[in-house]
């Protein structure tokens, strides 16, 4: 088992039946979670197993409202005005949206390890490589809570960590994205291979479970796992 304390002034775990204006689940997602750690120290073969969340900080909610624009970027368009000219108006494209978000939160993620069978090195291979990282504050890119503007600062336990005494249905949760092949249903996805020659498409279901803080501790179901 590993473990990361981490921690932000702000975070989003944006819930998806919100889709035009953002609203934070109450604690961070086993999905935010893992990408927390892959943040840290990720390899192709392996994979991580969030086995609980732990709530330091009371939950604090803060509103906002903040300048988007409602058109998604592309590529393409771009390339299309370097060709033959154009361009794009913030302000022409401009709306003001509501988030209700998290402040001053502070998590303990504690999560196992599993290697694939294209592993050749031990398992306690990676874990040292994880803690000497988080020991040094060495990450491959800088974690976030929910949103990339959120990004987060992280650190070994001290051994002071205790959850918040606080018991509550958390509601239909979001667990993770799970990744197939097939052509229909879901969202729909283009990976690319790590040779760069080759492009896996596919569509990515969400998975849901029924989660509960238990006295400041979310603990995610094994079964999500496969029983693992």
């Amino acid at each position: 088992m590993v473990s990361v304390k981490i921690w932000s002034d702000f975070a989003c775990f944006t819930r998806p039946e919100n889709k035009v204006e953002r609203v934070s689940y109450d604690v961070m997602t086993p999905s935010a979670a893992r990408g927390v750690l892959e943040g840290i120290f990720w390899k192709p073969e392996m994979r991580y197993l969030v086995r609980e969340i732990w709530v330091l900080n009371p939950i604090k909610r803060f509103s906002l409202v903040r300048n988007e624009v409602k058109s998604i970027s592309s590529s393409r368009t771009a390339q299309n005005w370097s060709e033959h000219g154009g361009g794009y108006l913030a302000d022409e494209d401009r709306t003001q949206r509501h988030a209700l978000i998290l402040r001053d939160v502070c998590y303990v993620i504690k999560a196992e390890i599993e290697l694939t069978p294209r592993a050749t090195d031990p398992l306690q291979k990676y874990v040292e490589i994880l803690e000497r990282r988080v020991q040094k504050g060495q990450a491959h890119r800088m974690p976030y809570l929910g949103n990339r503007e959120y990004s987060a600062a992280f650190s070994p336990l001290d051994g002071s960590e205790t959850p918040i005494d606080e018991t509550n249905e958390l509601g239909r949760m979001l667990f993770d994205l799970e990744f197939s092949a097939q052509k229909k249903g879901g969202i729909k996805f283009k990976q690319h291979t790590a040779t760069g020659s080759s492009v896996i498409e596919g569509v990515a279901t969400p998975k849901f479970f029924r989660a509960r803080l238990e006295r400041g501790v979310l603990h995610v179901p094994p079964a999500l796992y496969g029983g693992v």
